[in-house]
């Protein structure tokens, strides 16, 4: 069956346009900015001043999806005896942002950068976030350039962070460095990226981390036309996600050194979350032996099953509670993110992600032997809350977005039927429960007469499917 889609034609091209826009006003967020802010950016913009330090020996270079024009990272690698050494260029914000100003201001309004199927709602404005501190290619940048030594085992033996003037040679999407890689013609660089993120895999197992494989929802826009689809991370990209890891763990052992800072934190799950998931791990019929952890049985999944999807369905529950502590003078009574295993900081996208740049700057100043600015010590205890209010915000837009185009995909198809997997159903009422379908990617409410079953391959058919409001209803056919 081919991937169900809208086109869309002139008449009808506000089904979702102004659909995302009703969706931006709902949660007062826009992509426009007031005048002040704008002209303060323009100021930062034209009038930065590059720091001292000359590192455009580098050869940095950027990996993003196509088109993607804020760059926050930039990397090099290299061997260094019978280790690597890593370099990560991360933009400096701070250059452009005055503490106090209107772009500080706006920036803590909004938190992050939201996304759109065919717009962003940028964090800063666009003419310092997709310009004067993008790391564009070929153009002289202020960065926060970290080194991170590595062993031949590819444990961290060193980190360190300063201010340098950086140029970036060449942006590069995944698709077409796994391309390279597969066909045995990539650069060396991406060759020593493909070692150390397999190695950084193998210390993630070791330390008990764990990642959901999880194939993504994501919304396709092309010649007009509209798609859903699922799509699974390359290679590539979980290994240049090891180099963001690898970054934001050398930020927490900083910060937990000098007792002052932000870390992402995850409580550990409970021994009652882990025993449900072992019962539905039964009702799925899905082996996990009393001595395997969780984190060696989500590696035993394998989502193109359908047993196993709705298994890590399930298993997305123990990472809510993610959240953010700020500390001074002590350190966190509980500091570990449990799905890295590990102390973690967000430290490598302040293009997109406001708390980042004070944790660059707690960074800078530790490794240099300077005390942390005031300006980043008096604000310290507003970010978590902050940073859960944006994350709140975040997470709002894009289900909405999802359930927007879902329901414009599905429009014309009331009465179809689909065939999809069982992958989660109510405690309270187990004849309610969410359906998923591969083609279109959609994911939905389902109602039966009888009980639902997790991980049942069911006929389903559409019964509503209303873009106005972003509602669609399956029953079983």
């Amino acid at each position: 069956m081919p991937r169900r889609s809208v086109r869309l034609h002139d008449a009808d091209a506000s089904l979702f346009t102004s659909g995302i826009a009703a969706i931006a006003a709902e949660l007062e967020v826009s992509r426009d900015f007031q005048p002040d802010v704008l002209a303060e950016a323009h100021d930062a913009a034209s009038s930065v001043s590059l720091p001292g330090d000359d590192r455009t020996d580098i050869p940095f270079l950027t990996i993003d999806p196509p088109g993607a024009k804020d760059l926050d990272q930039a990397m090099h690698l290299e061997r260094s005896g019978s280790g690597y050494t890593v370099w990560y260029a991360i933009a400096d914000v701070a250059a452009f942002v005055r503490p106090g100003g209107a772009v500080d201001a706006e920036a803590q309004r909004r938190g992050q950068t939201l996304y759109a199927p065919d717009h962003r709602i940028p964090l800063h404005p666009p003419v310092v976030s997709e310009d004067a501190a993008s790391l564009l290619p070929g153009q002289l940048r202020p960065a926060l350039v970290w080194r991170i030594d590595l062993d031949a085992r590819g444990d961290q033996t060193g980190a360190e962070v300063t201010r340098g003037r950086v140029r970036s040679r060449e942006q590069l999407d995944y698709a077409t460095v796994q391309q390279g890689l597969d066909a045995g013609r990539a650069p060396q660089v991406f060759q020593l990226l493909r070692e150390v993120g397999l190695l950084r895999q193998e210390r993630e197992r070791e330390r008990g981390g764990v990642s959901l494989p999880l194939p993504e929802q994501e919304v396709v826009t092309a010649d007009r036309c509209w798609s859903l689809s699922y799509r699974a991370q390359l290679p590539v990209e979980e290994w240049n996600a090891q180099i963001s890891l690898l970054t934001g763990m050398a930020a927490a052992d900083l910060m937990m050194y000098a007792e002052v800072g932000l870390l992402r934190t995850l409580p550990p799950a409970d021994s009652r979350a882990i025993n449900r998931l072992r019962r539905t791990a039964g009702a799925l019929h899905i082996g996990w032996p009393a001595a395997m952890l969780y984190p060696s049985f989500v590696r035993t999944l394998d989502p193109t099953k359908p047993t196993h999807a709705a298994m890590l369905e399930a298993c997305t529950g123990l990472l809510r509670g993610a959240g953010y502590v700020a500390f001074e003078g002590g350190v966190p009574e509980q500091p570990l993110h449990a799905a890295i295993a590990e102390e973690y900081a967000h430290a490598t996208a302040p293009l997109r992600r406001f708390a980042d740049r004070f944790v660059g700057e707690i960074c800078v100043a530790i490794c240099a032997d300077q005390p942390v600015a005031g300006w980043v010590r008096e604000r310290l205890r507003d970010l978590p809350q902050a940073m859960k209010d944006s994350d709140r915000r975040s997470a709002a837009f894009d289900r909405a977005v999802l359930d927007l185009v879902e329901a414009g995909v599905l429009a014309g198809a009331v009465g179809a039927t689909f065939s999809g997997v069982v992958v989660d159903t109510e405690e309270k009422d187990p004849r309610s429960g969410t359906i998923v379908i591969a083609d279109p990617a959609v994911e939905a409410p389902v109602r039966s007469e009888q009980p639902l079953a997790l991980g049942d391959v069911v006929a389903v058919r559409l019964d509503r499917a209303d873009p106005a409001q972003r509602a669609v209803q399956f029953s079983l056919a």
